[in-house]
């Protein structure tokens, strides 16, 4: 039987929908000057191949006064400090249209990597490499396109038109140029053209259906035994680069295969908590024991990370397993929440938009080019660009997901195409399914969530996350952004705007066709919805003049974090303790309650009234409409019991006291000192207690694992207990079992660790001139973490310059407008970049080999002491009898961010803490043998350049620019098929100069 996923080969829009080329196919190029920014300066190459050095001011004045070639026009806009739209010939728009679903740097040298262009060596080399980039993604397009699952010469047309078949030069830039390498100067033919731009933009027209399938009978019970484990994990690894497991490695599959044993006792899983160092090899070491169970027992096994970045990683090794790409296809998926997902119903309707708004037209030409090539409509990582994100803007990227749960399932036209609903499907038949812990945790806590299949064996990898994972997931919020969000998503776009937002009355009006009393109820539904916050609900809120019961709790909660908070001219976040309340609050609150009362009750009404339709009509419904209902019945049940029940919950607690294993506060979220949001917070403090009696009570065997699950205090007993406290084994029946295998890396050798004692860490100069010699010493290659962002930022405007002189890339993370991922797979791709980030960085980036040989913390990363940090502080130390707390989750973020330092075996690199009341009882935070050294600024410096540059080691040197040659002359332009420039275009005649001056250089 074929099976209905596996991934088609080649699908391709009717014919109707396909522009054929109607001319010959010519290569022009911009006639254009190129502009690469740099921290102080910017290099500026013009048409005719000369190079100037300029100013930013003299940058930003020549970028708007004509189109230039660039390299992600957002970037280069904040790289020359103006917040002024710059438009130009973006090579990256170029490559997304070229290649969709295709991996690429957003710089020049990850365009000339990508392209198998030479690497630039310097600013000036960029400015070549744009112009042979744009030459080269053109000739591209001339040459045959077997795989055409889009219509690329509709789409262009419609990127570069104005309003429906018209032709102006204010689409984009690059249309005329793309449709002469298409052969299509004109555009599509007349005749395709009929049905207008939108038909360009209908990619689901070619996609594949899925098909449905018989349910999946329930996994059986054999056990794996530790000897099929080691074969198997022996296959994985010769598979690969390594001729054979290594003995820990081994020893870790073993320890790991006992959670695939049978469960005795309803309640109790066989629980292993596993910690292997860096360099074990612990993903093939779990995998291992996991494929041999799910092929056994004919069920899948959930993976699950705390980050995206790993998901994929294990995808990958998947590869050693299945060669085959349809076989893999089948056995091993990736499972988002569906916020992560493109849905094509938000596609089609921002089609239509863009089709009466020309300016969106690129952005969704962009989009619907890489729906049309993506493997899974995976948004969030997968084949998905993450600096889309920031070139097109979030609302015309991540906005088509479905973030606010408006789906129709079967209502929808392209429910059998739906990128969700394969993802879901293709789950239930897998041998491997790779998830993140949010989504194990919600999808346990509400029955299955999108699907109704729970799974029995589960493995947390970065297990050390999943107490902020449960405390994520487990949490209660009554702010202004959540209420607001409910009152979206019962009513939906109120204001009569562009907002695709679907209210429930839309969702569910064809499901309850005739019926009065369910068509009161939403309209009871309705009327209660109005009282939660509308749109503006901010500016009245903090203004004093808030309108319907909800506004007017904010207001009251606003009013007592002024009046009580600490510093609230301060610019960051505020927060006090509930009780004593100010006078007005508990009036409000209980006015609050009596409304969302209102709310829950026909909420309640109307999912037992859907739920009756599947008992009365069981014989006729079909399974489509079924699961529909259920589904929507669902998450009606969920909103009225979990998130408004909740919610009074909080609010009755006001007038008596906070149950002891909750945490109650109100606070105002400000970025910058402004208000974001405001509201009552509630969080578990132990939430691993809600997740052992949740998912405790669902699994039958789980296995908890990192490098970094127990403490570092030395003693083992009470390393042990706070893994068990971390992970909520403490709160399971059956003890688990414990695993330790060491790291085979010989850190004493390989790293050093220095405190630096003669900077002050709250003098900003003093840091960032600490940093600034850190970084030159190790010539790039180096991480800058931080405890605060303002902090961050102070240094990066510091050593911006000094380290462009250097040659030396800086990137920042909170200020490049990249996405994490991006901002590491740029680092990683470099040998001498520098990177600022916070806890994303620190927790998620790895970086072999000499691109990360150098770590500077600011301080030592201590808790924030907020309400919430001092309640599981007095909570943890109580329970343990002791004061370990604060040590433990220090400690934790030390050996996170050591961890990133080394991570193969002939990696070396030096790890600086600037900070000289680090005590030394937090030096268990590094490996055995690893002696921290006390020293000033001036030795670090010196021993981080003797490491780093020992023999053996090659230093990084920063060449010298050359100056570009003079270039021929561009020669006339052709003719401009759209009449927009008498100078748009030049041919390649005047590239191939380029090209020589470009291979001089690269040969210097």
């Amino acid at each position: 039987m074929t099976d209905p996923f596996q991934p088609p080969a080649a699908p391709k829009p009717p014919p109707s929908l396909v522009s054929a080329p109607t001319g010959p196919r010519r290569l022009l190029v911009p006639d254009a000057p190129a502009l690469v920014p740099g921290a102080r300066q910017a290099v500026w190459l013009s048409p005719d191949g000369e190079v100037e050095i300029i100013d930013k001011a003299e940058a930003v004045r020549r970028v708007l006064r004509q189109p230039h070639l660039l390299c992600h026009a957002r970037a280069t806009a904040r790289r020359l400090g103006t917040d002024k739209l710059i438009q130009g010939y973006d090579l990256l728009e170029l490559y997304a249209f070229v290649r969709p679903a295709t991996f690429c740097l957003p710089t020049p040298r990850g365009l000339a990597q990508a392209l198998d262009l030479p690497r630039p060596a310097d600013a000036e080399a960029e400015a070549l490499t744009l112009v042979r980039a744009a030459e080269a993604l053109l000739r591209e397009l001339m040459g045959p396109v077997d795989d055409q699952r889009s219509d690329p010469v509709g789409l262009a047309w419609a990127m570069g038109a104005e309003g429906d078949g018209g032709a102006s030069g204010g689409g984009w830039l690059w249309s005329p140029l793309v449709l002469a390498a298409l052969g299509a100067p004109a555009g599509p033919e007349k005749s395709r053209w009929r049905g207008g731009a939108i038909r360009a933009y209908q990619v689901w027209a070619g996609m594949k259906e899925w098909q449905a399938d018989a349910p999946e009978p329930p996994p059986g019970h054999l056990p794996v035994e530790p000897a099929e484990a080691r074969r198997r994990l022996a296959d994985l690894v010769m598979n690969g680069s390594q001729a054979e497991p290594r003995p820990q490695q081994s020893d870790y599959a073993s320890a790991v295969s006992t959670a695939f044993t049978p469960r005795d006792v309803e309640g109790e899983p066989n629980l292993v908590l596993a910690e292997a160092g860096t360099g074990v090899g612990k993903t093939l070491g779990y995998l291992a024991p996991a494929t041999v169970w799910a092929e056994k027992n004919k069920g899948p096994v959930w993976i699950s990370t705390y980050t995206r970045q790993l998901q994929h990683q294990i995808d990958k090794e998947m590869d050693r397993l299945h060669r085959d790409p349809a076989t893999k296809a089948r056995k091993v998926v990736i499972r988002k929440g569906r916020e992560n997902y493109l849905c094509l119903l938000n596609l089609e309707e921002a089609a239509g938009v863009a089709t009466a708004n020309p300016q969106y037209a690129v952005a969704i030409g962009l989009m619907a080019r890489w729906a049309a090539a993506t493997r899974d409509g995976d948004m969030q990582g997968g084949d998905f660009p993450g600096w889309l994100v920031d070139l097109l803007g979030k609302g015309r990227t991540l906005a088509l997901a479905d973030r606010r749960g408006e789906c129709v399932y079967s209502a929808c036209s392209h429910y059998t195409k739906c990128f969700i609903e394969k993802s879901v499907r293709r789950a239930r038949r897998a041998d491997i399914v790779i998830a993140n812990h949010a989504l194990v945790m919600i999808q346990a806590a509400l029955g299955g969530g999108d699907d109704a299949y729970i799974p029995t064996r589960y493995v947390f990898d970065e297990g050390h996350h999943v107490f902020d994972a449960a405390d994520n997931a487990f949490a209660g919020h009554l702010t202004g952004f959540e209420t607001a969000e409910l009152r979206r998503w019962l009513l939906g776009a109120e204001s009569g705007g562009r907002s695709r937002a679907r209210g429930l009355r839309r969702r569910v009006e064809d499901l309850i066709g005739g019926d009065d009393h369910a068509s009161r109820l939403l309209d009871e539904i309705a009327r209660a919805a109005r009282q939660l916050p509308g749109e503006a609900w901010p500016q009245r809120v903090g203004g004093g003049e808030p309108v319907g019961p909800t506004e007017a709790f904010l207001a009251q909660v606003r009013a007592q974090v002024y009046a009580r908070a600490h510093g609230p001219d301060n610019p960051y976040s505020l927060e006090v303790e509930v009780q004593p309340l100010v006078d007005g609050v508990l009036e409000a609150a209980q006015a609050l309650s009596a409304a969302l009362g209102e709310l829950s009750a026909p909420l309640e009404a109307l999912a037992d009234r859907l739920r009756e339709r599947l008992d009365d009509e069981s014989d006729e419904l079909e399974s489509d409409t079924r699961r529909r209902i259920d589904a929507i019945a669902r998450s009606l049940k969920r909103r009225s019991a979990n998130e408004i029940g909740g919610w009074r919950q909080m609010l009755a607690a006001l007038a008596e006291e906070t149950p002891s294993r909750y945490v109650d506060w109100f606070g105002v979220e400000r970025q910058d000192g402004r208000d974001l949001d405001v509201g009552m917070y509630r969080h578990w403090v132990d939430p691993t207690w809600p997740l052992a009696q949740i998912l405790g009570a669902q699994a039958h065997g789980l296995v908890m694992t990192s490098a970094t699950l127990t403490d570092g205090t030395g003693d083992v007993e009470a390393d042990w207990q706070a893994a068990h406290a971390r992970t909520g084994a403490i709160h399971l029946p059956r003890p688990a079992l414990r695993a330790q295998v060491p790291s085979p890396f010989d850190y004493a050798s390989q790293t050093r660790v220095l405190i630096v004692n003669d900077v002050r860490k709250d003098d900003l100069a003093q840091v960032a001139a600490a940093y600034r010699e850190l970084f030159l010493a190790s010539g790039g290659g180096a991480i800058g973490l931080f405890t605060a962002v303002q902090r961050l930022r102070a240094v990066h405007e510091r050593i911006g310059a000094p380290l462009e002189a250097a040659g030396l890339p800086l990137l920042s993370q909170h200020l490049d407008g990249l996405d994490v991922a991006t901002l590491v797979d740029i680092f990683r791709g470099e040998d001498n970049a520098c990177l600022l980030g916070t806890d994303a960085v620190r927790d998620g980036v790895d970086v072999p080999g000499r691109s990360l040989r150098l770590i500077v913390f600011d301080r030592v990363p201590w808790p924030r002491p907020d309400i919430l940090h001092k309640a599981r502080r007095d909570y943890f130390d109580r329970t343990a009898r002791r004061r370990h707390y604060d040590d433990m989750i220090t400690r934790l973020r030390l050996r996170q961010a050591f961890g990133r330092l080394v991570r193969r075996a002939d990696d070396t690199g030096v790890f600086v803490l600037l900070d000289p009341m680090m005590p030394s009882r937090l030096k268990g935070a590094f490996p055995g043998g690893v002696e921290p050294q006390r020293v000033g600024l001036a030795e670090a410096v010196r021993i981080t350049r003797d490491f780093l540059h020992a023999p053996g080691q090659t230093p990084d040197i920063a060449l010298p620019p050359l100056a570009a040659p003079a270039l021929p002359k561009s020669p006339s332009p052709h003719d401009d098929p759209w009449g927009t420039s008498p100078s748009i275009c030049r041919d390649s005649t005047w590239i191939e100069a380029r090209q020589r001056q470009a291979d001089l250089s690269m040969d210097v």
